[in-house]
């Protein structure tokens, strides 16, 4: 170009592209007539070569010929153009002056030819295809320095690497450029991905139904894909599957469906089979069938008429290809039979349950227990999965649904289901993602994002010990979400987010479709690019900062590794796992843990993993509750062994052990805990050390209360204001024992003498506190049972009163109006008023309090007060003028609807009235039953019931759903459905007081067998998933069941004696048929004789009975 020319090119001189290369070798497979060219700037050669001197400097100072001619040819800084043909022959040429008016002979002179450079041309049919454009620059910060990009029109964009020096080095040499990259894919948006069963292979189609296979391939810089084949469709692709790692690919089509060889690229067309069939096409699956068959495979379709087509395909040996045999090698598609499915309900969508890496497996029958193909979703959000059988012989394929899920989501967007039964479930509005396990119909996770957040895809994937991850797709991003364990006592998570991919870095397009690859690389397909990424994460990340992701492994991690420390096996000494001990009764083995646990870290180096057992036999877990509670003794009898069998004086104090173990968890880290692990469990210690010293003054369930009572207190800053308080879990516990004064007691010295309300309510005291004389009394009328009342709780009601009363320096009457009201002592709350001079409100209340409030006229007052209490939003001190006009039961509902407080509620109610208050007993059945039905608490449920007088439906509601057990029946909310509503410790309450008295007995003996069965079963997957592997075993392996009565009568007069169910007679059973419902008495397990019988002598009989001979 000249800027003095008339025109804007001119012409300076030519070079013979033909001529320029001529192979040595005659053979006509070594000629070749397509030529391509591209031009090196001067810059960029002077560049390039100057970055090979200095490297063959660095590396060989022996001065080489190659580089010696480069060097001379670089002085002119010359252009060059290189000429290559197809077969690896090129030729340099170099243009000294360009530009310059006069041109002389010597200007154009040759550099190099050369052979074996190696790029790979296209080789398509279509001519078109066979143009490649070539563009060469330098960078001084690549390795290696020159670099050439060859865009070949066939789809592909190579990036090539060289030195100068070896690139024009004219003897032999088979190295002498580099492919470091490779781009290539479609030319329109990718629409979809499917992956094949082993994830090794996957397609990426278009909207056009253009089409590419790709494969996994390793290389220096890790995994990525390579292009297998390409498939381009004249109809449009509804749905695809892939046939033997995508050597066939099965296309469905409206009214269609076809079959396509991709063995060779690109695919070709087999055949094509019509179909007329009823309803829109939803799901191409491929079918299991009886007699294992590798030619011959079987996929099915179906539509929204619950109808359905099975074909047959028929495949050539992996051989035929090589042989060259035609006959056998040629596929063919055949309809087999047709179908429907047995269900009533219409279906939204029915999709075929995404392998993640497992393979189909043919079971002998078809059960519940057979592996799921597919899931179906009608309108109301009933989820089914469906497995599926096919007898080739008969023709024909069954269907059977495994297991039914009611999600209470109407008109879902989406689902996706995985092979480890979980299924993910979107909702209308696209924002909200449901998480459920199809085995126990247990909604997992439930999360809501944002309105411009819009989930549009669902992948899974496991790894190979079959943890589950979910990857989660939006617009612009994917967030990754593994399984965590089951945490009942934080209630924490089940899933959380892992990984968050953004790809607005990448692109701008928005995210098509993508899916997993089996070695857990992730693949998003965006515009007409695909993106793949590792699997490799950065435990650093922001999002895994409340994992508690352990301190060695900060840096980068394996994503499969992250998971199976997020969901795998605990090591003994797990916090969790010490806490489920606790709660199964098993006091010993944690001893046993905390002093191997000591031992083994007393010469601990960091760095070296502890033994998850801490030298522990696995039998000392398995030890049923009899034996153990046999085999406890002192606590000094307790020694710890060694190997060589002696014990260390040192550690046969537990709490020695405990303080010296606390000492060493605070300087070293064990690798199996992260950090807040590991102050758990110096939490854990300490709670169970203090909790063993009070062991001889209180039964079993005191001591869970205690210690998790003592957690609560130590961790109490670090729970959010929403969670602050107990769970219902301690309160029954402490609800069961016979050890409520030392409790009591205890509970108090943690607040140093100075509960509040606030306190109380944390603690649940008034929840789980009952009369103790009471509980020995005999029929009593109603107004001498509420004066009997006044010994445990009506006193440490006072003492929260005296203590809200005196809690500010001011001391307010108003703060304790409430609790003196609820204990009838209107006239202390006169004698506060009288003293407090300060409060404008004085004299009118003292006026007030001084009048008769059995007289209507002063009833009326109160009320009126009250209501204008309520006016203002001074709901604590209307409730206390309602209990002063003697309405209690609006009291009741004020402490429930405007003050939230369904525990003050409660507290109320038993103070003011008793136990026997018939309006107690309507909080209890209209407010806290519905509420444990909505919520799905059984703990809460269990207690109301007691409280009722119900022993029998107490027990019965840890087994069945609560809503099931009142009437009419209540509704349950999504809440109800949560994995957090089947707490394994469950099992243990269930256990305890099924054999307690006549009445659980009896209520445990309408509790059909298989649901039982279904019950302890559920509960040792729950310990799976919570890490507690050790405990499912140990439930599995010591359960008893219920004999069964040989007499079964509806009538409960004529009821087989419940004793004869029970397998073990050691222990003494209440009879309390004969009781009345009056919770006083039942808490007691004491039935009420009739007034005018004083002692009654029994048979021997029954005496023998009732201890259990």
């Amino acid at each position: 170009m000249s800027p003095h020319g008339i025109q804007g090119l001119q012409m300076w001189a030519e070079i013979d592209m033909q001529a320029s290369i001529q192979p040595r070798q005659l053979d006509s497979a070594t000629q070749s007539s397509d030529r391509f060219a591209f031009i090196i700037d001067s810059q960029d050669f002077r560049s390039a070569a100057a970055a090979a001197v200095k490297r063959v400097a660095e590396v060989d100072p022996h001065e080489s010929h190659a580089l010696g001619h480069l060097v001379e040819v670089v002085k002119g800084e010359p252009e060059l153009c290189v000429v290559l043909d197809r077969h690896g022959h090129m030729s340099a040429w170099g243009m000294e002056n360009v530009g310059c008016k006069v041109r002389k002979p010597t200007d154009i002179f040759n550099i190099a030819h050369v052979e074996n450079l190696r790029v790979e041309f296209s080789e398509s049919e279509s001519r078109a295809d066979w143009n490649t454009q070539l563009l060469s620059f330098s960078d001084e910060l690549t390795d290696p320095p020159f670099t050439l990009l060859a865009h070949h029109f066939d789809g592909r964009i190579e990036w090539l690497g060289c030195r100068l020096d070896a690139l024009f080095d004219p003897s032999p040499s088979r190295e002498r450029i580099h492919k470091r990259w490779l781009w290539t894919g479609h030319d329109g948006p990718v629409e979809k991905i499917v992956r094949s069963t082993s994830g090794k292979t996957i397609i990426s189609r278009t909207k056009s139904s253009d089409a590419l296979i790709w494969r996994q391939m390793y290389g220096g810089r890790g995994l990525g894909l390579t292009l297998f084949s390409s498939l381009t469709c004249p109809e449009h692709t509804h749905r695809t599957w892939l046939l033997r790692e995508g050597d066939y690919v099965v296309n469905l089509h409206y009214h269609s469906i076809s079959l396509w060889d991709a063995r060779t690229s690109p695919a070709a067309h087999v055949d094509t089979i019509p179909f007329d069939i009823e309803g829109q096409l939803m799901c191409l699956v491929q079918l299991p069938q009886d007699v294992p068959d590798p030619a011959t495979l079987h996929v099915a379709v179906i539509t929204t008429k619950k109808q359905g087509i099975v074909f047959s395909i028929s495949l050539p040996e992996d051989l035929d290809m090589s042989l060259g045999s035609q006959a056998a090698s040629t596929p063919c598609v055949e309809q087999f039979c047709a179908f429907a499915l047995d269900v009533r309900e219409a279906l939204s969508f029915m999709l075929p349950v995404d392998p993640a890496g497992s393979v189909i497996r043919v079971s002998s029958s078809l059960d519940i227990f057979a592996k799921d193909i597919a899931i179906s979703c009608s309108a109301e959000g009933r989820l089914r999965s469906w497995a599926a059988t096919l007898n080739v012989d008969d023709r024909t394929v069954k269907w059977l649904p495994t297991s039914t899920v009611e999600t209470c989501i109407d008109g879902p967007f989406s689902a996706s289901a995985s092979s480890t039964r979980k299924v993910a479930l979107v909702d209308a509005s696209r924002t909200r993602l449901t998480v459920w396990d199809m085995r126990s119909g247990q909604l997992e996770h439930k999360a809501q994002y944002g309105d411009l957040d819009l989930v549009q895809d669902l992948d899974w994937s496991t790894t190979p010990d079959n943890q589950a991850l979910l990857a989660v797709g939006f617009p612009h991003k994917v967030l990754v979400l593994a399984q965590m364990r089951y945490d009942y006592l934080n209630t924490g998570p089940a899933w959380a987010p892992v990984r968050e991919i953004y790809i607005k870095d990448s692109t701008p397009h928005p995210i098509g479709d993508s899916t997993w690859l089996g070695s857990g690389n992730f693949v998003v397909g965006a515009g007409n690019q695909l993106f793949v990424y590792d699997k490799s994460v950065d435990s650093s990340d922001e999002i895994l900062s409340d994992l508690s992701v352990p301190v060695h492994k900060q840096g980068r991690m394996d994503l499969f590794e992250l998971v199976v420390f997020l969901n795998g096996s605990l090591p003994v000494f797990h916090p969790q796992f010490l806490s489920q001990c606790m709660l199964t009764g098993k006091t010993l083995p944690v001893q046993k843990i905390i002093r191997g646990l000591y031992e083994a870290l007393k010469f601990h180096t960091d760095g070296t993993e502890v033994d998850s057992f801490v030298s522990i036999a696995p039998d000392d877990f398995f030890m049923d509750d009899q034996a153990s509670s046999r085999s406890r003794g002192p606590l000094k009898g307790l020694e710890y062994e060694h190997g060589d069998g002696t014990s260390e004086e040192s550690s046969n104090d537990l709490e020695d052990v405990a303080i010296s173990l606390n000492e060493i968890l605070m300087k070293v880290s064990i690798p199996q805990l992260s950090s807040h692990s590991q102050m758990h469990l110096a939490d854990i210690v300490e709670c169970v050390s203090m909790a063993e010293k009070h062991r001889r003054s209180m039964d079993e369930n005191a001591m869970r209360y205690l210690l998790f009572f003592r957690q609560y207190m130590i961790r109490k800053r670090q729970i959010p204001p929403d969670r602050a308080g107990i769970s219902y879990r301690e309160i029954v516990w402490a609800y069961h024992s016979v050890s409520q004064d030392i409790l009591v007691d205890l509970v108090s010295r943690q607040f140093h003498g100075r509960m509040l309300w606030e306190h109380a309510r944390e603690c649940g005291m008034f929840l789980w506190m009952t009369d103790l004389t009471a509980l020995v009394t005999e029929c009593l009328s109603s107004r001498a049972a509420i004066q009997q009342l006044t010994q445990v709780q009506r006193a440490q009601f006072e003492v929260i009163a005296r203590n809200e009363y005196t809690k500010s320096d001011e001391k307010n009457p108003i703060d304790c109006s409430l609790y003196y009201m609820a204990l009838r002592k209107k006239n202390v709350l006169l004698g506060l008023w009288r003293v407090a001079a300060w409060n404008r409100e004085q004299a009118s209340t003292q006026r007030l309090l001084s009048n008769n409030f059995q007289e209507p006229r002063w009833k009326t007052a109160a009320l009126k007060n009250a209501y204008a209490l309520l006016g203002k939003r001074r709901f604590e001190y209307a409730a206390s003028f309602f209990l002063l006009a003697g309405n209690l039961q609006d009291a009741v509902n004020v402490c429930v609807h405007q003050l939230q407080d369904l525990q003050l509620a409660v507290t109320v109610a038993r103070v003011y009235e008793g136990d026997d208050g018939l309006v107690f007993r309507m909080l209890l059945e209209n407010k806290v039953l519905p509420l444990a039905a909505s919520e799905g608490n059984r703990w809460l449920a269990t207690w109301a019931f007691w409280m009722l007088g119900r022993r029998d439906m107490a027990v019965r509601s840890l087994i069945s759903p609560v809503h099931t057990l009142l009437d009419p029946v209540e509704a349950p909310k999504l809440q109800a459905k949560s994995y957090l509503a089947n707490d394994p410790a469950l099992v243990v309450l269930y256990k305890q007081l099924r054999g307690k008295t006549l009445q659980t007995l009896k209520g445990a003996a309408r509790i059909a067998p298989k649901d039982e069965w279904d019950f302890v079963i559920q509960n040792a997957r729950m310990y799976d998933r919570m890490g507690c592997d050790l405990l499912a075993l140990d439930l599995v392996r010591n359960w008893e069941f219920l004999v069964p009565p040989k007499e079964v009568t509806s009538n409960d007069e004529t009821m087989p004696d419940p004793r004869k169910m029970l397998r073990r007679r050691s222990s003494l059973v209440v009879d309390d048929l004969t009781s009345p419902k009056s919770p006083t008495g039942m808490k007691s397990g004491v039935g009420k004789p009739p007034p005018q019988k004083v002692f009654e002598e029994p048979e021997a009989s029954s005496l023998l009975d009732s201890f259990g001979f």
